[in-house]
């Protein structure tokens, strides 16, 4: 390992460079989401492309591709959209060519976390996933001989350290790894001047890598997904999770708007008690947790969730662990995120903490210290489904098929056992729209599953709280079945009866049989025509007008072929808002049969 990397301007020198270092074999490990240096990795691709002779295998996560429009209507709503916030980002070569089918056999994409739903319907990149811990990746990267690291950094000025910024999660790990002899690889960085400089454990020498690529013409904009909108449904999450949720405690969330609402809850529970309080009264709240933070809370999560800056700013996030408020293993969010955390001072920075996945996502290694750290821990992570007896679905569907991966999630599960005061708290949506029909996301068993029943804890969907641990089955389902959407209580009920797992004779409580949307909808009207529930409770990258258009969207999206004769046959008045939607989608001056039939609809979802 030389004192100062060989430095190119031109990514397919670089890849050259490599080939002509470790040969035709090359086993490549990228980090997942926003560390992946785009232009090294196309460039390697293009010549096993260009070379058949050339054996490229790629070991990574979370490829991140620009979405794409699946219909007319979103294109139309989409496309302004992308290009403001994606203008410049250079896609991956071999995403592209998976997705067309044109990735050549000398390829190989193993990816431990994908997308959500992205690669679904894509036999070669089921067949060659890699179902993973994430804790577990370094040791698959370690016994597949990784030969070449890829990563990229924000560099200092004089370019004499660099910043892992986003990704220290493994490559730290893999770092120390070769220092200890355990590995022999080239490791290889790209320049991104828009990476916040992040210190600490994410900062390292320049003599760890062999080579650079370092040119101001390569230059990239960030990945930035923009924050989705928060629901009703994930308001009611977001505050029975925050009545769970002790002072002085510990704080592990995930990405997403349920994220989000749970950051907007603690605020509300912080700031303007008075408003959660009622709000959690109408809800009939189960948690007791409900009083400012005087001593405040301290973040430990695999993520850095763009909701913790908010925390830090709203004083909810105050308790410092050596002199840290946050460690976390990766960050991946909007402009916002990146923005923020590039014009924090030094100091700023220095209380979040980017450090090693295995810091966060385990106790081994220093964990007298880690535990007395992550005292009355509350790890929060979603689910897609979830079984009455308390088994979660989050990655995959029963057959066989991967919509994203474990990631972190079983890592503080196991936490939530092994530390003496910590819970897992699973987040469930009650139901999902799927063909135009409501379904049930609490089941009754189902043929895949990620966290098994004998790991649970805490299930949290919009209706409450479900508290399993150490539980018997039949209490296990009776909880499960106080927390479904009431549609779907009595066929739920029936085949636990049927199945013998809960008394003949039991029948679900009188209060706990008003579970539906309209009986939320009531809970949370106050608060919401009050302003303390917003679409984007932490601001938004979409204009008021996409704003206004996202419901009526979301509306035709999930209506079913009878849902939209109504909303053809309804239409709606135009008003100064409808027309300026009606503008925005293209639609303000219809000159097609098709167009005159999107406007009318588009009419009726905006009226209803």
């Amino acid at each position: 390992m030389s004192s100062s990397p060989t430095t190119f301007d031109d990514a397919a020198a670089l890849a050259d460079a490599i080939i002509s270092r470790v040969g035709k074999k090359i086993v490549m490990a990228l980090p997942l989401g926003l560390g992946k240096p785009n232009h090294l990795a196309n460039a390697l691709v293009r010549r096993a492309i260009d070379d058949p002779s050339i054996s490229l295998q790629i070991f990574t996560a979370l490829t991140l591709e620009v979405p794409r429009p699946s219909s007319d209507l979103e294109r139309r709503f989409l496309s302004p959209v992308l290009e403001r916030l994606f203008k410049g980002y250079p896609d991956l070569v071999y995403a592209n060519a998976l997705h067309a089918g044109a990735l050549p056999p000398n390829i190989e994409v193993n990816e431990f976390f994908m997308q959500a739903g992205r690669w679904l319907n894509s036999p070669r990149q089921q067949q060659n996933y890699i179902s993973a811990n994430y804790t577990h990746a370094l040791r698959y990267i370690l016994e597949r001989n990784v030969n070449v690291v890829g990563q990229l950094v924000a560099p200092s000025d004089s370019r004499d350290q660099f910043s892992l910024s986003s990704n220290p999660d493994i490559t730290i790990d893999l770092l120390k790894a070769r220092r200890d002899g355990k590995a022999d690889f080239i490791c290889a960085g790209e320049t991104n001047l828009a990476l916040p400089y992040m210190g600490g454990e994410a900062e390292v020498e320049a003599a760890e890598f062999d080579f650079l690529l370092d040119n101001e013409a390569l230059q990239f904009p960030l990945f930035a997904p923009p924050r989705e909108p928060v629901s009703l449904a994930d308001y009611a999450i977001g505050v029975h999770v925050a009545s769970l949720v002790p002072d002085g405690g510990t704080l592990q969330i995930g990405i997403g708007s349920i994220g989000d609402a749970i950051g907007r809850a603690l605020v509300l529970r912080h700031l303007n008690n008075e408003i959660f309080a009622a709000t959690a009264s109408a809800l009939n709240v189960r948690g007791e947790e409900r009083v400012p933070f005087e001593e405040g809370l301290y973040g430990a999560s695999e993520m850095l969730v763009e909701c913790f800056i908010d925390l830090i700013e709203a004083g909810v996030l105050k308790r410092e662990v050596d002199g840290v408020l946050v460690h976390g293993g990766f960050f991946l969010g909007s402009k916002s995120l990146y923005r923020r955390l590039r014009e924090m001072t030094p100091e700023e920075r220095a209380r979040i903490s980017m450090v090693p996945v295995s810091f966060v996502n385990d106790l081994h290694g220093d964990e007298e210290r880690k535990r007395a750290a992550r005292k009355k821990a509350r790890f929060v992570n979603t689910a897609m489904m979830a079984t009455l007896t308390g088994a979660v679905i989050s990655d995959g569907l029963e057959d066989g098929r991967v919509v994203s991966g474990v990631g972190g999630q079983y890592n503080f599960v196991a936490q939530a056992f092994a530390l003496e005061d910590a819970r897992s708290i699973i987040t469930v949506r009650a139901t999902r729209s799927k063909k135009g029909k409501t379904v049930s996301n609490i089941v009754f068993s189902y043929g895949h599953t990620t966290i098994p029943r004998h790991l649970r804890d805490i299930v949290v969907t919009e209706y409450g709280i479900a508290d399993l641990r150490g539980k018997t089955d039949s209490d296990v389902i009776a909880e499960m079945l106080s927390v479904a959407d009431s549609r779907f209580q009595p066929e739920l009920l029936e085949q636990a009866k049927k199945a013998g797992k809960i008394a003949a004779h039991y029948e679900i409580p009188e209060r706990q049989r008003h579970n539906t949307p309209a009986h939320l909808e009531a809970a949370l009207r106050e608060a919401r025509e009050a302003g303390h529930l917003p679409l984007f409770p932490f601001g938004s990258d979409f204009t008021e007008t996409e704003v206004a258009l996202m419901p009526a969207l979301a509306r035709l999206s999930n209506a079913s072929r009878s849902d939209l004769a109504k909303l053809m046959l309804r239409g709606g008045p135009e008003t100064a808002s409808t027309r300026r939607s009606l503008e925005r989608m293209g639609l303000s001056n219809p000159s097609s049969l098709k167009e005159r039939f999107y406007r009318r609809l588009l009419l009726g979802a905006l009226a209803s």
